[in-house]
């Protein structure tokens, strides 16, 4: 086995890599990076190969900020003949247990399009050949290991796999959303993602239904009070500037035109805190906690902007400072940080008080 392979957004190759590094060092599982600019993707090559799958049982996926999908590689397979890509490619697969799944991908980016458009094409005959040769379930089954095979080119590609309950179950992934033509801002796609990735469709039913109070910071035109509206909660906007008539009209926004951060909201019944204001990280992550600790709200997804560099660096600091605040007032919690698809200069946090372990000092 190689190591762990991680998609990730085309020029966030060293945040992903520096991420990859810090983990796995903390897990005493040594080894060495490969990667290149804008190439989408990193590789952590393991000193000692025996330790590529307990590095990848170990490392929790739903943690890792920067990557979008996490794969064991086996095997590169390159010098692939055009008459006959599938027959290298399977000698790789039938040393490999049998996979209730199988995506055939490549690096995100503008020149890897055709390429896709090429894995797209490859799939249907890899998944026959796969099944005759009794390395694939008739049906999909999530429950076991998904096979990956992520073309660099037409004749270079990773052979590997990935471990359920520990992958983005997505192709690539990514998480494509359709705009709706409705919503005020593109940035509405962004609040989508995050309740898509962060609660499962049970959690949302639960805990993202009609009739929750909702409070959006800096909601200015309204592109994630629209994702909120529409799953029917009456929302407090909160922002200088003006809203989109089309949310005003529904009748579930109020609209206070005050400072994100002096705002208090009136009635404390309030279930969700969105925020996705152009300031100072370290700033927004000291506001949320806050929210959190004051039980102003019960649980939050909002964004942090981040520096062109050490971008992995700075998200740890903010986060650092959300959870050593939240742990001083003595809560539990859940907290999960991720660099969406629809993200660009930021990364989306969503975190939820549990229960209080102790009373106040």
């Amino acid at each position: 086995m190689l190591g762990i392979l991680l998609y990730c957004r085309p020029g966030f190759e060293n945040d992903c890599a520096n991420e990859i590094q810090a983990k796995a060092s903390e897990l005493e599982v040594f080894g060495y990076i490969k990667t290149l600019k804008n190439s989408g993707f990193v590789l952590y090559h393991c000193y000692d190969p025996s330790q590529v799958e307990v590095l990848a049982e170990q490392l929790n996926f739903a943690q890792l900020i920067f990557a979008r999908q996490m794969i064991v590689a086996v095997a590169l397979v390159d010098e692939l003949p055009a008459e006959d890509r599938i027959t290298p490619i399977l000698a790789i697969t039938r040393q490999l247990p049998m996979a209730g799944d199988v995506y055939v991908e490549c690096p995100e980016g503008d020149e890897t399009k055709p390429l896709l458009t090429f894995c797209r094409k490859f799939t249907v005959p890899f998944r026959q050949a796969l099944k005759k040769h009794n390395n694939l379930t008739n049906k999909e089954n999530l429950k076991k290991r998904r096979t990956h095979v992520c073309f660099m080119d037409y004749e270079t590609a990773y052979v590997g796999y990935s471990l359920p309950n520990n992958r983005s179950e997505e192709h690539m992934g990514i998480t494509r959303l359709r705009f709706p033509n409705e919503a005020p801002s593109r940035s509405t796609l962004k609040l989508d993602e995050a309740f898509q990735t962060f609660l499962t469709k049970e959690e949302q039913a639960l805990r993202a239904h009609s009739g929750l109070r909702a409070v959006d910071l800096g909601a200015c035109p309204g592109g994630w009070t629209y994702q909120l509206v529409r799953r029917g909660m009456f929302v407090s906007c909160v922002d200088n500037g003006a809203m989109a008539d089309s949310l005003m009209e529904t009748g579930q926004v109020t609209h206070y035109m005050e400072d994100g951060f002096k705002f208090e909201p009136e009635r404390k019944n309030i279930h969700w805190l969105v925020c996705d204001m152009i300031e100072k990280p370290k700033r927004v992550a000291k506001l949320m906690a806050q929210w959190l600790i004051d039980g102003w709200c019960k649980e939050a997804i909002f964004n942090l902007k981040l520096p062109m560099k050490q971008r992995y660096q700075e998200a740890t600091d903010d986060l650092k400072i959300l959870t050593d605040m939240i742990d001083q007032a003595g809560f539990n919690y859940e907290l999960q940080a991720k660099h969406l698809y629809h993200d660009r200069e930021e990364i989306t946090v969503h975190v939820r008080l549990t229960d209080k372990i102790y009373g106040p000092l």
